[in-house]
């Protein structure tokens, strides 16, 4: 209600513009990059272990043993995550600044868009400036092993107990995945936003990950890490149970093998 009657609805959007670029290429790279990390670990880590394994083991479980572990998904989930982090980091760096003006007066506002604050922060801090924040955003993402070892989990429980359709299995389970990404993935995001919203120059307050999070507590405890979880919970399950959805359907449409 405040962002609204100070800046009207537009200003629910503000910061709206790096995201909007930013995640054709950040989606694309996570989910190419997802796509890849699994089958490289399945073909190299997975299946030579199973095959040193008795032929007995496997008796009868042919389908089982060419897929990929709920862990595998896991860690290529991370791994996708640290990948994209490297074009995450200046677009949330970039929409995190823009965000935190619209407390400020228009006169007082340091960039008038993400154009300008792009260019601002390489003029004054180069490179380094615009990837400040890289840190905590690898951890951040760090906590993609939950949301596609939860995925798997929650495709194959709904696949056995349910009569869903494939599209269904896939809205509910990327829904549900993301929540728990979110559950998991939330405080480490708070402390993000306080490091990307931090001075870039000398007075800077946050020189390490450590510092920004005693900040955090030391404002408002506890409960600090866990500031607007709500709304951002609430968001986690129709945007990426529809992304699932999508994904899923274009990798059957190329007849992609599961894995």
């Amino acid at each position: 209600m405040q962002t609204i009657r100070k800046e009207g609805v537009n200003g629910l959007y503000k910061g709206a513009t790096p995201p909007l670029v930013g995640w054709m290429c950040m989606d694309s790279l996570m989910l190419g990059s997802l796509t890849q990390y699994r089958r490289l670990i399945n073909e190299h880590v997975v299946q030579p272990r199973r095959a040193a394994q008795p032929a007995s083991v496997w008796a009868g479980r042919e389908a089982e043993k060419v897929k990929l572990p709920v862990v595998g998904h896991g860690v290529a989930g991370m791994l996708a995550g640290w990948t994209v982090s490297f074009i995450a980091a200046p677009v949330e760096h970039v929409k995190a600044r823009l965000q935190v003006q619209y407390s400020r007066s228009r006169n007082e506002r340091l960039y008038t868009g993400p154009i300008d604050c792009t260019r601002k922060i390489f003029r004054q801090h180069h490179l380094r400036g615009l990837w400040h924040g890289l840190g905590s955003t690898l951890l951040f993402r760090t906590f993609f092993f939950f949301w596609w070892g939860s995925y798997d989990l929650f495709t194959q429980a709904l696949q056995k107990h349910t009569s869903l359709s494939t599209p269904a299995v896939n809205f509910w389970a990327g829904g549900l995945s993301a929540q728990v990404f979110w559950i998991t993935s939330y405080p480490s995001d708070v402390v993000k936003q306080r490091i990307m919203t931090d001075e870039l120059g000398p007075g800077r307050k946050f020189p390490r990950w450590r510092d920004a999070a005693t900040a955090v507590y030391r404002e408002k405890g506890f409960k600090g890490y866990w500031r607007g979880f709500v709304p951002c919970f609430l968001r986690a399950f129709p945007a990426n149970a529809m992304a699932l959805v999508a994904f899923e359907g274009v990798m059957r449409t190329l007849n992609r093998p599961e894995l």
